[in-house]
């Protein structure tokens, strides 16, 4: 009956519609050159996706908050097959608008062992085309559900991310996109993997 509930109440929270939005994010395509950038991780640690890719490919999974049960789902999906991933030689990174104490609850509730980094001013997710700014009206209705993007996310303000996933070459280039804006569609692990 929890699970049914929680079902019903994730399909309700979340039926948010890019219709709304004036400008649609475009996200990157195959064969882009990604953008390089440094962010801080939960640990406070600074991360450099350059000093990365000397290592191997890199994973980069944008989401949209600790709220986002999808979010959590697929990072916790993620960190369960993590030694798969690693195997390969790759190096797992999520990226999220939310505040730090926001990324601390996200990794409590999806076990997270990878680097999270908080991409404050927007900058990453502006670089990989996959911000866009909530509408108002989709912005009330989150408040009714207990959601508030300005606390969530501090100066980023109402702004997420598509919860896309790009896989990045050692060469810096992009050799695979998972980009969808219906939110609950999702790069799954088993795609991940065959594109390593």
């Amino acid at each position: 009956m929890k699970k049914l509930i929680g079902t019903l109440f994730s399909a309700i929270l979340f039926s948010t519609s890019f219709a709304q939005i004036d400008v649609k994010p475009e996200g990157l395509k195959v064969g882009d050159a990604a953008p390089d950038f440094t962010a801080t991780n939960q640990a406070d640690k600074s991360i450099q996706l350059k000093k990365l890719l000397t290592k191997g490919d890199v994973v980069i999974v944008f989401y949209r908050g600790q709220w986002c049960p999808y979010c959590n789902k697929q990072l916790s999906k993620i960190n369960d097959s993590l030694d798969l991933i690693t195997a390969k030689g790759a190096t797992v990174i999520a990226i999220t608008p939310e505040t730090a104490e926001n990324v601390a609850k996200t990794i409590t509730k999806s076990k997270a062992s990878f680097d999270v980094l908080e991409d404050k001013g927007m900058a990453i997710m502006k670089s990989y085309k996959v911000n866009f700014a909530v509408d108002e009206k989709t912005i009330e209705k989150y408040k009714g559900y207990g959601i508030d993007f300005e606390k969530a996310n501090g100066t980023n303000g109402a702004n997420l991310p598509v919860p896309a996933t790009y896989i990045i070459g050692k060469n810096g280039k992009i050799k695979y996109v998972f980009f969808n804006t219906d939110y609950s569609k999702r790069a799954s692990v088993k795609d991940i993997l065959d594109n390593l």
